[in-house]
């Protein structure tokens, strides 16, 4: 019997807070469900996360707290620094976005959409936008978004 080689969900994740933590722990819970046999996950921080690991990616999900109606600063980071080396090679990435607003988070979401755009990353689910006064609800939509996103590789959808 052939051993299937695993596909790489990368997760790219600012996570500064402890309720940011607990969303960034919630989606790698959900991604390393035990019915998900054929994925590894890696988390990197926005700072820290260049090139090399999103060539190596299957999907991504990017999660980000809303910064004066923006992505943070550091997610901004990753982008200058990978945009350009991964745009050819890495057209087509399932993609998935997490944004948790303090506000409405609608200039988040239009800036990451704009860049994702620009990179033809394919969004493979709705952005989860965990707005408002902080909500439990959001650890639980957070790790059925990394579950989703760890079976559809599983499954081979993306």
């Amino acid at each position: 019997m052939t051993q299937l080689a695993a596909k790489q969900l990368l997760i790219v994740a600012h996570a500064p807070s402890p309720n940011l933590q607990r969303m960034l722990d919630a989606i790698v819970r959900g991604a390393q469900h035990e019915d998900i046999e054929h994925v590894e996950v890696r988390v990197v921080k926005p700072l820290e996360a260049g090139a090399d690991e999103v060539l190596a990616a299957d999907a991504i999900i990017l999660m980000t707290p809303e910064n004066l109606a923006y992505m943070s600063g550091a997610l901004k980071d990753f982008f200058d620094r990978t945009y350009y080396p991964v745009l050819e090679e890495k057209q087509g990435l399932a993609c998935a976005l997490v944004v948790r607003a303090g506000h409405d988070g609608t200039g988040t979401l239009r800036a990451l959409k704009t860049i994702l755009t620009g990179l033809r990353w394919q969004q493979v689910q709705e952005p989860l936008l965990c707005k408002g006064a902080w909500d439990e609800t959001f650890i639980e939509q957070c790790e059925e978004l990394g579950m989703g996103m760890a079976a559809g590789l599983d499954a081979g959808i993306f």
